[in-house]
């Protein structure tokens, strides 16, 4: 066992590290503790021209002792309305659920969770699970019934998107605590020379998720990005990442 956690924590490290030197659009990682590579401390910028737009979520990624042959834990710490996030913050997606053949689940093994699986591609699906909720098997069946309200409604059911913009403003309050500043526009969010080129086996990044004039809940695709060489280096609790998200429930 303690040479399968000194394995864990090695790639923990590397990933780390590589996070660090290149960040995922919309996020921020630190350490909870420097002396624990287990436990990791994650800030979430809501992505523009959605209903978490402006909004900081701050959650928490536990690493099992066998990492990467079992799942991570992810949990929100910000109160959040979805309908694939427990009461309690924790995140039900299918990457994070170990790779056991369940069909009373409705998820293949192939969508769940492989040693493959990097700290990154977690990030990328919980913001894809932002902007794409799974309502067919939610964790918070009240959130469900009412995103699909509002969805079928083309927003003119505003109780969802009120109840979400509420969590948006509290979630400032830490962000203004915390002195982070918050990107408010796509050109704030997305820095072009921190992405990967379409045509890369990464192309699934934050580019890809978003851009698309047909989701409803997504950004514009007609945005053209621009070179940001003078990006701000963020200096608080939660390190010098950013980025964005891919999967489903």
């Amino acid at each position: 066992m303690a040479t399968m956690s000194n394995s864990a924590s090695k790639i923990l490290q590397a990933e780390f590290k590589k996070l660090q030197q290149q960040p995922v659009e919309g996020f921020k990682i630190a350490l909870e503790d420097d002396s624990d590579i287990f436990k990791w401390k994650v800030g979430l910028y809501g992505p523009p021209d959605t209903l978490y737009a402006g909004g900081y979520f701050r959650a928490i990624i536990k690493f099992p002792q066998d990492y990467p042959y079992s799942p991570p834990t992810f949990k929100f710490t910000t109160k959040m309305f979805h309908s694939n996030i427990y009461e309690n913050g924790e995140v039900c997606i299918s990457i994070l659920h170990s790779p056991v053949n369940d069909p009373q689940s409705g998820e293949l093994p192939s969508e769940r969770w492989n040693p493959t699986q990097t700290v990154r591609t977690i990030l990328l699906s919980v913001i894809s699970l932002l902007n794409e909720p799974n309502t067919y098997s939610p964790a918070n069946v009240d959130a469900s019934v009412m995103y699909r309200r509002w969805k079928n409604s083309k927003g003119t059911d505003k109780e969802y998107e009120e109840i979400i913009r509420k969590q948006v403003l509290e979630s400032r309050k830490d962000a203004e605590k915390e002195g982070v500043q918050v990107p408010m526009t796509v050109s704030e969010y997305c820095i072009k020379t921190r992405l990967p080129s379409k045509d890369s086996s990464a192309s699934n990044d934050i580019t890809d998720i978003f851009f698309d004039e047909d989701d409803d809940f997504g950004m514009n695709d007609d945005y053209e990005y621009e070179d940001n060489d003078d990006s701000e280096s963020d200096n608080d609790d939660y390190g010098d990442d950013d980025s964005g998200a891919h999967d489903e429930n």
